[in-house]
């Protein structure tokens, strides 16, 4: 965990401490005291919108590969029928594989690799998948607020408490938009099957299918600025105001197994094309790479502002309670690694703003 930013913070307060100012002094101020810590019920309402996941591929536009063995089936669903010259190839294609079969070139529904030439693919160097999306769920912790008094009226707050797991859902399906260009084999031209274009939106992961698609520890530290209005020793009841900003760390970061699942098979789908095997990617076949999940959320720091009151039980003793909201974005990223070879066959990034809406409740303590 990258923590030395929060430390250095820390630290600040008992190195100015030390100064001459009565700001910073040790001792009790003129009717206060300057130190505080409470805890209790912390409750995170995230306010953010989803946004759209991005995908890249080493795949780049125009590569042109050998399809080889591949499913009669796979060949059909990604001719591009919606057009003149689409339908025309499609019906040829059928024609042929009536003469293969009775021939006995084709065999088991499955065109072998001296019919079925090449293909240029386009559309997999990258895409966004539009009405996609991850969106972190309410939370509950221990929340641990501490505070030291400037003057009776300015104190710096810290905020902290448990790193709660934070469940992650996820929104709508992920496809690859694979387009193209199908180029027979001299043995399908004499046949008289020409040119044949190629559509195919090939189905990656549903997010939207699993309660929960990733979990991750949330550490999220805050410091603040405050200003509390009213008298120690006067008024039992004290509202305060508060701006400052949070720091946002997340790890432990896994997702389902169904998800990993079909993320690894997206991996296999991108290294058969890398290896001269389109039609074992089209039928989803395991290749020659060993894919592995990474998953990484970026650190980020946001602005946050607090309103809330404390109330005096005893002259040490008091009860707080607060609502606080942070503009909080950060950016995942969903790698998909060849473990053979380290490189990345699948690279997906999205931004979840998170925005949350934080309410708290305790009791807290002078000295």
């Amino acid at each position: 965990m990258k923590t030395s930013k929060i430390f250095m913070a820390l630290m600040l307060i008992p190195t100015v401490s030390f100064a001459k100012s009565p700001l910073f002094s040790m001792k009790e101020g003129d009717g206060f005291k300057r130190f505080s810590i409470s805890a209790g019920w912390l409750h995170v309402m995230p306010q953010g919108k989803t946004n759209p996941i991005r995908v890249t591929t080493p795949i780049q536009e125009k590569t042109r590969v050998k399809v080889g063995e591949v499913s009669v089936d796979s060949v059909k669903t990604s001719i591009d029928t919606s057009t003149d010259e689409g339908k025309k190839q499609y019906a040829k294609f059928e024609s042929i594989l009536g003469v293969g079969e009775f021939f006995q070139l084709i065999k088991n529904g499955v065109l072998p690799a001296n019919l079925s030439g090449e293909s240029e693919i386009n559309g997999l160097s990258q895409w966004t998948a539009a009405d996609t999306g991850l969106e972190p769920q309410d939370v509950d912790t221990l929340g641990i607020m501490s505070k030291y008094q400037f003057t009776d009226n300015w104190a710096l707050e810290m905020k902290g408490g448990i790193p709660p797991k934070v469940d992650i859902k996820g929104k709508g399906k992920i496809y690859s938009p694979m387009r193209g260009t199908a180029f027979p084999s001299d043995t399908s031209k004499f046949f008289g099957l020409g040119e044949m274009p190629l559509k195919k939106d090939i189905f990656i992961t549903d997010l939207s299918a699993q309660d929960v698609v990733s979990t991750a520890r949330a550490w999220t530290p805050a410091f603040e600025l405050q200003y509390q209005f009213g008298k120690s020793g006067v008024n039992k009841f004290r509202p305060y105001l508060g701006v400052g900003v949070m720091y946002a760390y997340f790890n432990e970061l896994k997702t389902h197994p169904a998800v990993q699942a079909d993320l690894i098979a997206s991996g296999h789908m991108v290294q058969n094309i890398l290896d001269n095997k389109a039609g074992a990617s089209l039928d989803k076949k395991t290749s020659s790479a060993n894919p592995k999940i990474k998953v990484k959320a970026d650190d980020a720091f946001a602005p946050i502002v607090t309103a809330g009151f404390t109330y005096d039980i005893t002259p040490s003793w008091f009860a707080v309670a607060s609502v606080s909201y942070a503009k909080l974005s950060n950016d995942i990223s969903i790698d998909v690694v060849n473990q053979n070879n380290g490189q990345v066959l699948n690279h997906a990034t999205t931004t979840i703003d998170t925005d949350p809406l934080l309410t708290y409740m305790g009791i807290g303590y002078r000295y």
